[in-house]
Order: structure tokens, then sequence, then C-alpha cells
């Protein structure tokens, strides 16, 4: 059996090859590495106590849930923004459609005193909420506000190319053979973005984990209550314990891997229902 070399417009698939592993070891593998290297100098007792202190665990449920929930309401309605954004045409659309992304311009300092701003006790938003009894700043609700700010981008510019590829006139011949509304939606349009939901959902939720900047000010900052993670490793540095801050970074890489592979076996798993049926 002879071996075909598959012709490609860049030639030199061995040196390509060589530089593709020498700039991910350099700039993703070494740096993560360090955190085991640094973390494997102290004492497994040590290790244990630290990552066990009920301030980090409740750093850990503060950064992880909010996080999470945050990643569940974007991908509600980053799906109907996509849907807007891919099946109608209205004025000022690409205004619209330029916002999506201003989080990822925006420095997230800027934006995490934005949000304060609007949702303190003063503030636009927040006065009325405070009203009603909803502490919408320096709690989890402020933080979990944040976060979906952060990730809303990462679902619909996951999903919006997914709707385009849809044709509607697959949809009409759906009605004309007597299907409603909810039987096109769950067996034609959901099942096909349903691989890009899960997509933009590790997104958002990966990148929400570690969050500090448009956290940090509206949070609150309390040790045990709205502390996030990034924060109490930020601490830690701080005081010059450096062991304690890997630790604790350790750990959120640990869960932040499996929930990610987690994550990519549900979308292989939803791609190949897809493919049986």
């Amino acid at each position: 059996m002879f071996l075909l070399k598959q012709k490609s417009t860049l030639p030199g698939f061995h040196l390509s090859l060589g530089y593709t592993v020498f700039y991910l070891s350099l700039i993703v593998l070494i740096p993560l590495s360090m955190l085991f290297i640094k973390t494997s100098t102290i004492s497994f007792s040590h290790f244990w106590s630290v990552v066990t202190a009920p301030r980090t665990l409740a750093a850990y449920r503060l950064s992880f849930g909010a996080a999470f929930i945050a990643s569940v309401i974007n991908v509600f309605f980053g799906f109907l923004i996509a849907w807007v954004l891919a099946r109608y045409s209205f004025p000022c659309k690409k205004i619209v459609d330029a916002l999506i992304d201003f989080p990822f311009a925006l420095p997230t300092a800027v934006a995490g005193i934005a949000l304060t701003t609007l949702y303190s006790s003063n503030g636009m938003i927040g006065q009325f909420l405070y009203k009603i009894g909803i502490q919408s700043a320096f709690s989890w609700t402020g933080v979990t506000l944040a976060l979906i700010f952060i990730g809303l981008p990462f679902i619909v510019r996951t999903v919006e190319p997914v709707l385009q590829e849809i044709d509607p006139e697959i949809e009409d011949a759906a009605s004309s053979l007597g299907a409603g509304r909810f039987q096109i939606f769950f067996r034609i349009i959901f099942p096909a973005v349903l691989p890009s939901l899960v997509t933009g959902f590790s997104l958002a939720f990966a990148r929400t984990i570690g969050e500090y900047g448009s956290v940090v000010f509206i949070a609150g900052n309390m040790p045990g209550k709205t502390e996030i993670a990034p924060l109490l490793i930020i601490t830690k540095l701080e005081q010059y314990d450096y062991s304690g801050a890997t630790a604790i970074a350790l750990v959120m890489l640990i869960v932040s891997f499996l929930l990610l592979a987690l994550t990519n076996f549900a979308q292989w798993w939803a791609s190949k229902r897809i493919g049986m049926s």
C-alpha cells in the first residue's frame, strides 16, 4: 500500500508541523505545565488544605456557578438574537450586528465599571431592581450579569452562521406537508443548531470562568460570599503565597478541562445523532 501525498498550497508539512508544535508548546503547554511543576513543590496535605478551605470553596462555587448560569441564559437569548440577525432585515441591522461584538473590543475593566454604575443601588436600572428586593450589584446576581455580558457574543457568533445555512425552503416544504411550527423547530431547526449551541456554550463557559476585569468591580469581593476565584488567586499572589495561588489555579484548570471534555463529548454525540437521523 502506498501513501499518497496530499497537495497543499503551503508546502513544507514537516516544517509547518514542527513550528505548530513549537508555538503551541511555547504559548500553551509550557505555561500550563508550570502550574503542575509549581504545585508539586508543596506537600499534598498543604495542597488539600488550600483548595478545600471554606473561602476557596466559596470562590469556586461563585465562579463556576455564575459562569454556568450565565452560559445557560446566553444559550436561550443568544439563539433568539442569532435567529433575528440571520432571518430578518430591519433598519440599523448592521449597527445591532456590530454591537454583538462590543464585549470583545471593550476593555474588561471599562465594562466592569459601566455595569457597576448601571446596576448599583442608584444606577439607571439598579435603582428599580433594589426597590423590588433584587440586589443587582455586589452579589451573585451582579456577577452573573457581568458574565452574561461577556459570554453573549460566543453564542451568537457560533449559531448565526448555522442558521444562515438552513434553507428556508426546507421549512416551507415541511409546512406544506402539514408540520406545525413546533414540529418544524424541533425536527428541522433545533437538530441542525444543537452542535453549534453546545460549542457556543462551551466557549462562553470557558471564557467566563476566568473572567476578572468585568467582574471584580460589580462583585463586591466579600470573602466567602462574592469573591471570585481569580480574585482569590490575585490575593494569594499579593501575599506572596505563590504555591497557594498555583494550587487554586490548578484546580480551576483541571475542572475546566473536564467540563470542556464533557461538552465536546456532548457535541460529538449530538452530531452523531443528527447523522443517524
